[in-house]
């Protein structure tokens, strides 16, 4: 059984940083791909950011430069530090753990809010 249970989310106010985890159990989590998505009010779902099993990393443009994912495949979790954030940055953050096309999971989701 997959579990993905993501951690980190909350309020913060504009220029903030917060750091999203996301613990990964069910799987060899070194073979998958992760990657973090949001979806805010309204809105479909978009990718943030990627890291795959070589950790090679693609990010959303709007967060380049700003968020950085990566994973300690000792821990099964996958981080995604978020520095400068903005109000448009506010959504519900989802980690999702993939291989390939043989199947995709997600987690749950974590609420993150950037007040102005």
């Amino acid at each position: 059984q997959v579990q993905l249970v993501e951690s980190g989310g909350g309020l913060v106010q504009v220029g903030g940083s917060l750091r999203l985890s996301c613990a990964a159990s069910g799987i060899i989590f070194s073979i998958n791909d992760m990657a973090w998505y949001r979806q805010a009010p309204g809105k479909q779902r978009e990718l943030v950011a990627a890291i795959t099993s070589d950790g090679s990393t693609n990010y959303d443009d709007s967060v380049k430069g700003r968020f950085t994912i990566s994973r300690d495949n000792a821990k099964n979790t996958v981080y995604l530090q978020m520095n400068s954030l903005k109000p448009e940055d506010t959504a519900v953050y989802y980690c999702k753990v993939r291989r390939g096309a043989r199947y995709a999971y997600w987690g749950q989701g974590t609420q993150v809010t950037v007040s102005s």
